[in-house]
């Protein structure tokens, strides 16, 4: 029979603490991403490190659906509800994107019980932009 080799301390069987820590954040900034086809809500604290995110996809909705007002609330209600059970009390609003979704989650944000401090449209836009290609010969 094979002699039994001694293991070392060093491996432990299971975690050793969570690995999303559950720190208090009583401040951060949720940000709205409103696209035609999805709307994406992530909260971070002031220093930008994501805390919860979620999205009209990960909510469960498919295809077309993903880009109506009621799945990017059930998105933002998704994202916020974990941050709220975490203390966040205060919050800053980014919102990005032309989508139908931009309203509905500022909405479903004002309901959860967060204080707003400044909502901000963060829209990229271009100042006449990059130069489009030539035309093509005929």
């Amino acid at each position: 029979m094979a002699k039994a080799i001694p293991r070392s301390g060093s491996r432990r069987s299971g975690r050793i603490g969570s690995r999303k820590s559950t720190r208090r954040i009583p401040k951060g900034v949720i940000h709205v991403q409103a696209s035609f086809n999805n709307t994406i809500v992530t909260v971070t604290d002031v220093r930008g490190r994501v805390v919860s995110w979620s999205s009209a996809g990960t909510c469960g909705f498919k295809g077309t659906r993903r880009g109506t007002p009621f799945a990017a609330q059930t998105a933002a209600g998704n994202a916020i509800r974990t941050v709220v059970d975490q203390g966040m009390q205060r919050a800053e609003v980014m919102i990005k994107g032309p989508g139908l979704g931009r309203d509905a989650a500022l909405r479903a944000i004002r309901r959860s019980g967060i204080l707003l401090t400044f909502v901000r449209d963060v829209t990229p836009m271009p100042h006449n932009g990059c130069r489009p290609p030539k035309k093509r010969r005929v």
